[in-house]
C-alpha cells in the first residue's frame, strides 16, 4: 500500500509482526519476572548473590541478545519474498526456543536451556543462509 504522504510504497510483513509481537510479550513478561523477584528479595541494583534474581536477570537479557538479530533475520527474509510457511516454521520454531532457554535457567533444568540456546544459534544461522538464497542478486 502507498503512503500518500510520503509517497512510498509499504510492505506488510504480517509473520514478522506475528512473531515480533510474541516476542515482545515475552521480554515484557522476563522484565516483570526480573522486578518480580527484585522485590521479593528487597534488592534493586544487582543481583545481592541470589541464584534466583541470577537466573532472572540473564534469562531475560539473554533474550533481549537473541531477538533482535532473530526478528531482524525473519524480517529481511520476508521482505526478500520468503515463502510465508517456512518464515512461520522459522518464527514459531525461534519463539520455542526463546521460551525454553529462560524455562530453562530460572528452573535449572539444564536440556531446557541447552535445547533453547542451540535452537536459537542454529535458527539464526538457518535464517541468515535463507536471506542469503533469497537476495535479489540484481
Amino acid at each position: 500500500m502507498a503512503n500518500p504522504i510520503l509517497g512510498t510504497g509499504l510492505s506488510a510483513v504480517p509473520v514478522t509482526a506475528l512473531y515480533g509481537g510474541l516476542n515482545a510479550l515475552l521480554a515484557v513478561g522476563l522484565a516483570v519476572n526480573v522486578s518480580r523477584v527484585r522485590g521479593k528479595y528487597n534488592v534493586f541494583r544487582g543481583d545481592g548473590g541470589h541464584a534466583e534474581l541470577q537466573g532472572a536477570i540473564r534469562a531475560h537479557g539473554n533474550n533481549s541478545e537473541h531477538v533482535p538479530l532473530g526478528m531482524m533475520l525473519l524480517l529481511i527474509a520476508e521482505l526478500c519474498g520468503g515463502s510465508s510457511t517456512t518464515l512461520h516454521v522459522f518464527g514459531g520454531a525461534f519463539l520455542v526456543a526463546r521460551i525454553l532457554h529462560p524455562v530453562g535457567l530460572m528452573k535449572n533444568i539444564a536440556p531446557a536451556q541447552i535445547a533453547g540456546a542451540l535452537g536459537s544459534y542454529l535458527l539464526q544461522a538457518a535464517l541468515a543462509v535463507y536471506v542469503l538464497w533469497l537476495r535479489p542478486w540484481g
